[in-house]
């Protein structure tokens, strides 16, 4: 199993392919394996690499706090340690967030940046915020893992056609180690580095879906606080977008990439 260990705690990762590195990090709850439809993909034209974030997976999952700093922190000494950079960083998400603080932190680094249905903060502005923290934080300290991943499931994945993807997710999701799991939660709210975007100076691409929980203006409206930033909308999609509209989300990313290639 590849592991590193890195900041006192055992990293599991993959890699696939050859060439330019590309590095994907999942979202809260999620692994390695939700990448599945992009890395044999992307392994074609580049070296893929994905990981388990601290916490998930088949990586450690010390006792918390966790925050968006520290995952970035470990992504950070994942590069170095695999003496691959500058990479190409995507991420969904929670895996977003990380990449952007990855980003403001370690700018040589970072050859280009994806950000997936994610935004440069989380801060918890309203009542209707907080209630759907707290209801994260209710299902999964009462019903459990199994029963977030099917709450979550449903609303990820609606239409009769993703039933198959609707189970596959709920197991995966039930894997998940409830305190650590809770522990990354946590670390989610109040970050930002919204103050830092304007001073990022690679290629950056969001992509965005049409039904992501945060509304598209808010993203057209930090693509237009980085200097070299651009934003592709993927239709009929909501926040899942890799797993959901793999097609889609593959044609986006690979046209940014290979414009940022050598």
């Amino acid at each position: 199993m590849p592991v590193k260990h890195l900041n006192s705690i055992d990293l599991y990762y993959e890699s696939a392919g050859a060439g330019e590195p590309v590095l994907f990090i999942h979202g809260l709850g999620s692994s390695t394996r939700d990448w599945e439809a992009q890395s044999g993909y992307f392994a074609e034209n580049f070296q893929v690499i994905t990981f388990d974030v601290r916490g998930h997976g088949r990586s450690a999952k010390p006792a918390g706090p966790y925050s968006i700093s520290l995952f970035a922190g470990d992504t950070a000494a994942l590069i170095r340690s695999l003496a691959v950079g500058p990479v190409h960083l995507a991420g969904i998400s929670m895996g977003g967030m990380i990449a952007l603080q990855v980003t403001v932190d370690a700018p040589e680094l970072v050859k280009t940046l994806t950000v997936v249905n994610s935004v440069p903060e989380l801060i918890l502005r309203t009542a209707g915020d907080r209630l759907r923290f707290r209801q994260r934080q209710l299902i999964s300290k009462v019903l459990g893992m199994r029963a977030m991943g099917r709450f979550l499931a449903r609303r990820l994945f609606p239409k009769p056609n993703h039933a198959a993807i609707r189970r596959l997710f709920a197991d995966r999701w039930a894997e998940n180690d409830r305190r650590a799991y809770l522990d990354a939660l946590k670390a989610l709210i109040g970050w930002s580095v919204t103050d830092q975007i304007a001073a990022i100076r690679c290629p950056v691409l969001f992509i965005a879906a049409d039904h992501d929980y945060t509304p598209l203006s808010l993203k057209q409206k930090y693509v237009r606080q980085i200097p070299h930033a651009e934003l592709v909308v993927i239709n009929d999609s909501r926040h899942a977008t890799p797993v959901e509209q793999p097609e889609a989300f593959n044609r986006a990313l690979a046209a940014f990439l290979h414009r940022h290639r050598g």
